[in-house]
């Protein structure tokens, strides 16, 4: 195993260099950017990402923007990436910064993993890439390359496994930290991706890959745990140009963000108006329903949408025009899907 990691420096550096992708992240060592971008990327497409960093960037330039907006703005920005609870953190950090970093991103690895938000992956991503520092960001993309390199069949997403694949890669990490760290995330991420056949005739570990052969076996994990399923009955109240919104409570799922109306159990037809009563709306016309799903990490919400008319703008909920929400309001994608059928 050790002679596997020792050739990966001299294998994947000249190759990386020449076939890196052009990322917007990557025209710079800023931390800030390599911060904002790690965070981005996780859960979510690169591809999604690029236009959300763009935007993010133009909108807060600096640390110290970061630190100073508005929570509705932030929500605005990183709405439909998922997880807010990444962009809330980035702004807790930013404060961190500012307030015990005289506004300079820390270059110290332990003071980058005490940043609210930050782990270990994100850390080793931030001081290599933006410092050279010999620190491994260890991810799936890297174990699913150790893995099929040395021909390991033991479960990859065990505490063990992680700690190995850091210490081997910490022992052979080359001047060049940055760029290694990019490379391996690079292999991973293109010709060893994931739900796909690896393209080892093109790879540039394929003389001393161990696992090519049964690549497709590998990695191995644990047994997954299966998802609980939640009903929900969603009401898109309209009162003239007006939607009924209204928050998500400061804790727990999609905490502090803009929602429709909603009950935690499945209703149609004059139940769901009945309801929509209940909740403080006077009905005039049941419109139509629509049926949509959302998966989050452990929980699928199976959600049924209401279309409503109401003859007033009740009290107890913000009442927003199309236009105001576009600009204003970050309705997560559970709702908003119900929203851009409305438009």
């Amino acid at each position: 195993m050790k002679d596997v990691f020792k050739q990966l420096p001299d294998a994947l550096l000249p190759w990386y260099r020449e076939n890196k992708r052009d990322l917007p992240w990557r025209e710079d060592r800023d931390p800030y950017h390599i911060w904002l971008s790690e965070i981005m990327l996780q859960q979510t497409r690169v591809e999604a990402v690029r236009g959300y960093y763009a935007r993010f960037l133009e909108a807060l330039p600096t640390v110290g923007d970061l630190a100073k907006a508005d929570d509705e703005v932030l929500h605005k920005l990183w709405e439909g990436l998922g997880y807010y609870s990444r962009v809330r953190n980035l702004k807790k950090a930013a404060n961190v910064i500012i307030s015990t970093h005289n506004g300079t991103f820390p270059k110290d690895h332990k003071a980058v993993l005490a940043l609210p938000g930050i782990g270990p992956y994100t850390a080793g991503a931030i001081c290599s890439i933006a410092f050279d520092k010999p620190t491994p960001a260890v991810d799936g993309n890297v174990f699913r390359v150790i893995a099929r390199l040395t021909d390991d069949d033991r479960p990859v997403d065990t505490p063990k496994f992680k700690a190995e694949t850091e210490k081997n890669l910490r022992e052979i990490y080359p001047d060049d930290a940055g760029d290694f760290t990019q490379a391996l995330m690079e292999l991973g991420a293109t010709l060893c991706g994931p739900n796909r056949p690896p393209v080892c005739e093109k790879c540039p570990c394929q003389a001393f890959c161990k696992g090519k052969y049964r690549a497709t076996e590998l990695p191995v994990r644990l047994p997954k745990r299966g998802r609980r399923g939640e009903e929900r009955t969603v009401f898109i109240v309209t009162c003239g140009d007006r939607m009924a919104l209204t928050k998500r409570p400061d804790k727990g799922l999609l905490a502090g963000l803009w929602q429709f109306p909603d009950v935690p159990e499945a209703l149609s037809g004059q139940a769901a108006a009945d309801r929509a009563g209940e909740l403080g709306f006077s009905v005039n016309n049941l419109l139509y329903e629509v049926e949509k799903s959302h998966i989050f990490t452990h929980i699928t919400w199976k959600m049924r949408g209401i279309y409503l008319e109401a003859a007033t703008c009740c009290e107890g909920y913000t009442w927003l025009t199309r236009e105001e929400i576009k600009a204003t309001a970050a309705l997560p994608t559970a709702y908003r899907q119900f929203y851009e059928d409305n438009i």
